[in-house]
């Protein structure tokens, strides 16, 4: 069993600079790891599309419009989410990421019951998001929180898309 130490979800941005830095991480993490996975060869922040750039080197601007929960254990940012404003009553979830060293504590979980508390307090009736099919775990864990496979709306091969009502 996994040591589960403290962990707070806070709305991002914080007025810690290091705050902004831990989620800079964060997405830099994310990103590599998810091109590595779909297989391409990026070897670094500079490799990677123009938009997920812009993420990581000004997430204050890329993610203006959107609720930004960040995890920390004391100082440090150990996970993120984004959920996005809502449009049309639906909000979307993106680049939900714990830091592997942190894994197996519920950070993850606690992310996800703090962005269905945002929407739903939002008015949001319906929260969707996508996750590539080779992320299982991922994948179980938008099940146990209720979200369902529904059509697509983005056709990139392996690529699930899911949704639940708030």
């Amino acid at each position: 069993m996994t040591d589960r130490g403290e962990v707070a979800v806070v709305r991002w941005p914080s007025r810690d600079p290091s705050a902004e830095d831990g989620l800079a991480a964060l997405l830099t993490a994310y990103h590599l790891r998810t091109e590595t996975e779909k297989g391409e060869a990026v070897t670094g922040v500079a490799a990677l599309p123009d938009r997920y750039r812009a993420e990581i080197s000004d997430p204050r601007t890329a993610f203006a419009d959107d609720v930004v929960l960040t995890a920390l254990d004391g100082d440090t940012a150990v996970g993120c989410l984004v959920l996005t404003a809502p449009a049309d009553g639906r909000s979307e979830i993106k680049r939900l990421w714990t830091d592997p060293a942190h894994r197996g504590r519920g950070i993850a979980s606690d992310l996800l019951r703090a962005a269905l508390a945002y929407a739903a307090a939002d008015g949001t009736s319906t929260v969707r998001l996508s996750v590539w099919a080779w992320r299982t775990g991922a994948v179980s864990l938008y099940e146990r929180f209720g979200f369902t496979v529904t059509a697509s709306w983005d056709e990139r091969e392996g690529l699930v898309c899911m949704q639940r009502t708030v």
